[in-house]
């Protein structure tokens, strides 16, 4: 399939490919942070060695995470300069200003903090300690806004003037740019699905080690703190998705039509249709379930109003861009990514419930409730793919553009670039990301196997390598 692409179609599946892959790793990075400096706060709180040996063990875990997702980041920055770089020459003064902060400020900071944490355990207060893991979390965090700042400009460009002389975009009003609209409705349902992904993920390994009655009361703990994190970002996610809902409502009607699989402007009230059965040439569809409506509520938050179609958008942006194409998006892959986004994350807040709920401590029935612990266990996969669903709509959604009304996916693919070269790195990107993946997944089965007493439960390496030990202690 690869062969018979062309050089823009092997572009957007390098990057498609480097993203999604990064994408696994970062909002899980960013939970750990969270989940981490929480199970710390309570040592220092709580004076539980438990808790000690919980914030270290998971830490692991973080640490490989963030490792992995650097990598990755540093390829999908590459790829500006090697793939897009009409992309970078037009986005140069918008873009560069964000990363540039995140890289100087933000990822300075975590990466500085996240090395203090690691090696002096011994060294410092429990307190103090506790607050290098609360500043490399704050890095983390920070990075996050940087970076969807640059994204929310793509999506809903403002403070920017056009170079008349040479085409391009200029940062006109930075404040514009941070207090871009997008950006807070896009920020904290990104950072709310990390938070969540960590959650479940802690949860679901925690599940797998009960099933073997390893470690109980170390699991349990870990399990609960990771069900309670989950389950509180789970609802704030989807509280903030509904919020981007109705901007995205507004201000890209294609995507949102798309999500909904709507050709034609609905009636009112409007059905919200729950499976697609058949969809005819004509764009009108047969035998789909429908929930009467419900569309009109989620979109308006109340019982009546009719929601426009992709055929009444397309005429308005072909109005506003230009007639010479049309703007239709990918129907099916957003349609069904929609639905797997929210369909899993009402999901994911559910199963939370269900898991604090036989997780108390008054009433402890956790052990006994085998088949709950096998579904936790299996859902730890299911924030990964809800993430990467997310990311589709929110990319695929404003094609053909790559910044939404500004510059298209077509101008902005590098010139020089061929076919053959692209072909030849997408197959090593593959190779690389699937033994980073392999990697990662062999190391933290490895951590979860040893438990909190295996001998790679030490000050990561400090403690156990007499050289590094003297170093340090110089």
């Amino acid at each position: 399939m690869l062969l018979a692409m062309d050089v823009l179609s092997l572009a957007r599946f390098q990057f498609a490919m480097t993203t999604v892959f990064h994408f696994f790793f970062v909002p899980f990075s960013i939970g750990m942070g969270l989940v981490t400096a929480i199970m710390e706060t309570m040592y220092v709180r709580k004076k539980n060695e438990t808790y000690k040996k919980m914030a270290k063990f998971w830490g692991k875990i973080f640490l490989l995470s963030f490792a992995v997702g650097v990598v990755t980041g540093i390829i999908q920055e590459f790829q500006f300069g090697m793939n897009w770089s009409n992309y970078s020459r037009f986005m140069g003064d918008i873009f560069g200003v964000p990363l540039a902060i995140e890289a100087l400020l933000a990822f300075f900071m975590e990466s500085t903090f996240i090395g203090l944490w690691m090696f002096t355990w011994d060294r410092f207060k429990p307190a103090v300690h506790a607050i290098f893991i609360w500043m490399t979390w704050l890095g983390t965090t920070l990075s996050a806004i940087w970076i969807l700042s640059a994204n929310a400009f793509m999506q809903h460009p403002t403070g920017f003037a056009i170079n008349q002389a040479t085409g391009r975009v200029k940062l006109v009003d930075f404040g514009a740019v941070i207090t871009n609209p997008q950006l807070w409705v896009e920020f904290p349902h990104v950072i709310f699905g990390a938070f969540t992904t960590a959650g479940f993920a802690v949860a679901g390994m925690a599940a797998w080690r009960l099933l073997k009655k390893d470690q109980v009361d170390f699991y349990k703990k870990s399990l609960r703190v990771g069900l309670i994190v989950g389950t509180i970002a789970s609802a704030c996610a989807i509280g903030f998705g509904d919020l981007q809902t109705q901007f995205i409502i507004k201000d890209q009607p294609m995507k949102f039509a798309a999500t909904e699989g709507i050709y034609k402007d609905t009636a009112d009230p409007a059905p919200w249709t729950l499976v697609e059965l058949i969809n005819t040439k004509d764009h009108t569809t047969t035998g789909n379930i429908e929930v009467p409506y419900l569309l009109s509520l989620l979109s308006y938050h109340k019982m009546n109003g009719a929601v426009k179609g992709m055929e009444t958008a397309n005429k308005e942006l072909q109005a506003k861009y230009g007639k010479d194409r049309d703007y239709y998006v990918p129907v099916k892959t957003l349609f069904w990514s929609f639905r797997v986004m929210a369909g899993g994350g009402v999901l994911l807040f559910l199963l939370g419930v269900l898991g604090l709920w036989f997780s108390r401590k008054k009433k402890d029935t956790l052990l006994n409730q085998r088949w709950l612990l096998y579904i936790l266990g299996f859902a730890l996969w299911l924030p990964f793919i809800i993430n990467t669903a997310g990311w589709f709509i929110t990319e695929l959604g404003r094609y053909p553009w790559v910044v939404y009304g500004l510059y298209s996916i077509a101008d902005a693919v590098s010139p020089t670039t061929t076919a053959g070269q692209l072909l030849f790195t997408n197959i090593c990107y593959f190779l690389i990301f699937t033994l980073l993946g392999g990697v990662m997944i062999y190391y933290s089965h490895r951590v979860l196997k040893k438990g909190p007493e295996g001998d790679l439960n030490t000050d990561y390496g400090v403690n156990s390598d007499p050289f590094a030990k003297e170093a340090f202690a110089k």
